[in-house]
Parts: C-alpha cells; sequence; structure tokens
C-alpha cells in the first residue's frame, strides 16, 4: 500500500549544531521548523545539552500529539507549544476545548526532563513513560505488535511498540506525511541496543510496515552521524557541523535492519555507513566511547574545533 497524496515535507534545513567553543555560544534554546502545515519539529541546541534531540508535534483538528519533551527544563517548550497550538487553532470553530497529548518515543532522560512543564497546562495528558502506562494510554493489548490508532481530528497517527533500545518504546506514523517516527531506535548516529532479540523483531516489523503503508521519511532523535559514511561524531559532542539529515529513507532503514543481523549477538561497537550499534553496555562499548568522549570535551572546551566555511 503507497501513500501517493501524501502532504510533502520541507525537509530541506540547515539544523543548528552547536557552537565551535564554549567560550562563544551562538545557537538559539530551539529551533523551530514548520515541516508542513500542523507537522512542526523541533531541536533543542547542543549548546544547552550534547544530546540535542529532534522533538515532533502534530497538530490535528481536535487536539495535538508531542513526542518528547527534551533533555532540559521544558519551559522554553511549553511557551513555544502553546504558541504554535494558539496560531494552529486561531480561526477553529469546533465546539469542544483542544487538546494535547505528550507523549514518549520512550522513557530516557533526555525525552522526558522537560515533562513537569506540562504537568498543569490545562487540556493536558502527559502520558507516563514505563510501560504499562504506553500500553494503558494508547490502548495496546498486543505488545508490541499491535498497531493502535490516535484520531487527532482529521489526521490520525498510528502507534506501536519497537522495544530492543527501551522496554516502552513506541514507533508513530503520520499517514498524512508519510512519516515514521522511531525515537531513537533507528536514527543517524548511535544506536544503543539493550535488548538484541527485541531490536531483531523491532527491526523487521519496521521495514515490514514501512513497505506496506508507502513511508516517505523515517525520523528518529538525533544526529550524531557526519556527512562521512561510516563515521560518528564523538559521543558528548557540543559542535557538529558536518551532519546529515535527520531524515533517512526507507532503503536506509532496510539497510540498517540487514546490517544489525549481522552483529546483533556480538557486543560492541558496529559502524555501518548510516548507523553505528552499540550492542550491550560492556567495556567493548563504554571504554571506547568514553574515551572519545574525554577527548572532544577537553578539545572543545579549549576552542580547538574548527568552524567549517559552510557551518
Amino acid at each position: 500500500m503507497s501513500a501517493p497524496d501524501a502532504v510533502p515535507l520541507d525537509t530541506d534545513v540547515r539544523w543548528i549544531h552547536g557552537s565551535p567553543s564554549p567560550r562563544h555560544l551562538v545557537d538559539p534554546p530551539l529551533q523551530v521548523h514548520h515541516l508542513a502545515p500542523g507537522t512542526v519539529l523541533v531541536r533543542q541546541s547542543k549548546d544547552l545539552t550534547y544530546e540535542a534531540p529532534f522533538i515532533l508535534l502534530l497538530l490535528g483538528e481536535d487536539r495535538a500529539l508531542l513526542l518528547d519533551t527534551g533533555a532540559v527544563d521544558g519551559s522554553e517548550l511549553r511557551s513555544t507549544v502553546d504558541r504554535l497550538v494558539a496560531d494552529h487553532t486561531a480561526t477553529r470553530t469546533g465546539d469542544t476545548a483542544y487538546e494535547v497529548v505528550v507523549a514518549h518515543t520512550h522513557g530516557h532522560g533526555d525525552h522526558v526532563a522537560g515533562d513537569a512543564a506540562f504537568s498543569g497546562r490545562p487540556r493536558t495528558t502527559v502520558v507516563g513513560h514505563d510501560l504499562d502506562a504506553v500500553r494503558g494510554f494508547f490502548g495496546i493489548t498486543d505488545w508490541p505488535s499491535e498497531v493502535v490508532a490516535l484520531d487527532l481530528g482529521g489526521r490520525t497517527a498510528e502507534v506501536f511498540g519497537i522495544p530492543g533500545h527501551h522496554p516502552a518504546s513506541i514507533a508513530v506514523h503520520d499517514a498524512l506525511t508519510g512519516l515514521l517516527h522511531t525515537g531513537d531506535t533507528v536514527y543517524p548516529g548511535r544506536i544503543y541496543v539493550e535488548d538484541p532479540a527485541a531490536l531483531l523483531d523491532t527491526l523487521d516489523r519496521l521495514v515490514a510496515f514501512a513497505e506496506q503503508r508507502g513511508v516517505r521519511h523515517v525520523l528518529g532523535c538525533h544526529v550524531e552521524m557526519t556527512r562521512r559514511p561510516g563515521r560518528d561524531y564523538p559521543l558528548g559532542s557540543r559542535y557538529q557541523p558536518d551532519e546529515p539529515s535527520p531524515f533517512m529513507t526507507v532503503a536506509q532503514l532496510r539497510a540498517a535492519r540487514d546490517a544489525f543481523r549481522t552483529v546483533a549477538h556480538r557486543p560492541g561497537i558496529h559502524r555501518f555507513d548510516d548507523v553505528v550499534f552499540c550492542v550491550g553496555e560492556g567495556p567493548r562499548v563504554l571504554v571506547p566511547l568514553q574515551a572519545r568522549a574525554l577527548v572532544e570535551q577537553l578539545r572543545w572546551r579549549l576552542g580547538l574545533l574548527r568552524r567549517r566555511p559552510d557551518a
């Protein structure tokens, strides 16, 4: 099944990517980009957090779905979402109050740190990020394979479980735009594998779903690769001027699935063109990651990173 009538996304954007020195921080706290009407992607600045996560907002006629609240205090994100919702509903004529659902791609700290800023917001539901809370809110009875629909009014988000990186990870498909959001499960960067068997199953289901639904774009929450195949920025990088797009293709998703099949049972760091699989949490993974991170942090603090001409 294809999606020939999907609303096209504007993915040709230069994202904020940090500053070459802590003595001269240049990025705003957030970059807000309208991918399409009612579809907004936000990135938190590397000047605030090296994680620099992407946060997706889908605005329907009756409610909005915010996926993640980022890695820092959520006050700036809350005011941004309030403004985006107000702009979206300015000409709305519906009889019911507009709702916001704050859900999470998964429960790691760099995706839930801003939750408190939304906890008292009127007509807002902040979904818990443990497995029981996720299953309960979305009504998923057959985890992780069941695909459920969340009606936003005029657009439907399809949600299903994708464990492997985190037990309660979810994928969200927006049929209106052909966008498949996979959180930290597939993105151009280091994919940390907690449960290899679960991730094998997850990647098979993601590929099958993407092919069946005619997915046009695969999105994750981070960018950690450079534009050189197989080369990632060190853990903790605060300046990434040579980033690829956060949007991947179904072909890249399929290639990641095929690559992981070859290394799933081998603890360690495995580099491929578009992704790096970090299987397990032992010294084969932690020692090289932390060693590179220490060197990178020192170079950044000393101002030894050089700005590229196109940065």
